[in-house]
């Protein structure tokens, strides 16, 4: 039997603001692909969400950073000695790079979120559940039993009412999603069963109330999220921050040492001179020549490069090969934040 489910906004933006929701969420679209789950979405759901969306992505990037930054400041104040303090901040550095990576995933959620909303018909607030959420705040009962405007909750609860009472022959199940406890939940009591004033929506064996979408799920599918926290066990780590400043350091000597190479067949065929300061011309420059002093510092250059990145490792390549190597250092530094095609070396 189908689970139609309405979900308050702030499960979906909790969903959206945590990359680790991902396995929920993906659990959310498979349930719904497969029908088991008809999502139920009010507008004022989506309009929220929109509004939102910004802020939660926002919040999640400064959020993480902001306790990062307050640890680095920590070890560089009592770390015992330098050494200790630079390898920890190595470390802490690793992880600030991984929330850079991982705060994208937040804009991924946001947009699987997105996709599952429209996947569903956007239900507008009628006029007779304006009618009903008056009736509500005028009684005072939840969520207008706290002296604050609680008009988008009580259209919420007002359509999931709807919801039930389309339900008088039991053709599906109905559930209410919800981490706003305070508005929707027993008071001083078990935070996990609905406020009495909402008691009577769930009553029925078929209408279940939640504060948590993984028992939701659970509830649907027992088996579905072991299934895909053991598929996500495989799932591709980022690299690490020096990992990729090492992978950048060998592309920039290969590309150096190819051009340095380039230099040295000019010299050799004579296009290139090398001439000493008395013989150098500055005004006008000269392309064809190149101070002693400065060919001296490149041959030593060369020399280090050859010790620290291994002759087998410094070509010759063919053209194809040639590209590749350019594309890496070009893809490694835009990684790093240098604009495409930064190949200066």
């Amino acid at each position: 039997m189908t689970f139609k489910m309405l979900l308050d906004t702030c499960v979906w933006l909790d969903l959206a603001k945590d990359y680790r929701d991902q396995l929920v969420i993906s659990a959310l679209e498979d349930l719904v692909n497969s029908n088991k789950i008809e999502l139920v979405v009010p507008q004022i759901t989506i309009e929220e969400f929109e509004r939102n969306k910004s802020r939660v992505i926002e919040e999640a990037k400064r959020g993480f950073q902001s306790h990062l930054r307050l640890v680095k400041e920590a070890v560089n104040r009592f770390a015992d000695d330098d050494e200790s303090r630079t390898g920890t901040l190595k470390a802490l550095n690793e992880v600030d790079y991984k929330i850079v990576i991982k705060g994208e995933g937040v804009n991924n959620s946001v947009e699987r979120i997105e996709k599952l909303m429209k996947s569903a018909s956007a239900l507008v607030t009628t006029d007779i559940i304006k009618q009903r959420v008056t009736e509500r705040a005028l009684a005072k009962k939840a969520p207008y039993h706290h002296s604050k405007n609680s008009v988008g909750d009580a259209i919420i609860i007002e359509f999931y009412s709807a919801l039930v009472s389309s339900n008088a022959d039991n053709e599906f199940n109905c559930g209410f999603i919800t981490h706003n406890t305070k508005d929707f939940s027993e008071l001083n009591g078990d935070r996990r069963k609905p406020h009495r004033d909402l008691e009577e929506l769930f009553e029925q064996q078929n209408s279940i109330y939640w504060v948590s979408m993984v028992d939701a799920i659970k509830a649907v599918d027992p088996s579905l999220l072991e299934d895909l926290e053991s598929e996500s066990n495989f799932s591709q780590e980022s690299r690490r921050l020096s990992e990729i400043f090492e992978a950048e350091h060998l592309l920039f000597r290969q590309v150096w040492y190819n051009r340095h190479w380039n230099l040295r067949s000019q010299i050799e065929d004579g296009s290139l001179k090398v001439v000493p300061e008395n013989m150098y011309s500055r005004t006008p420059y000269r392309p064809d020549q190149i101070l002693d002093s400065i060919w001296r510092g490149a041959l030593e250059s060369a020399k280090k490069t050859e010790d620290e990145i291994g002759i087998d490792n410094l070509g010759p390549w063919d053209d194809f090969e040639w590209g590749m190597i350019n594309g890496k250092l070009s893809a490694l530094r835009w990684v790093l934040g240098d604009d495409w095609d930064i190949l200066d070396t």
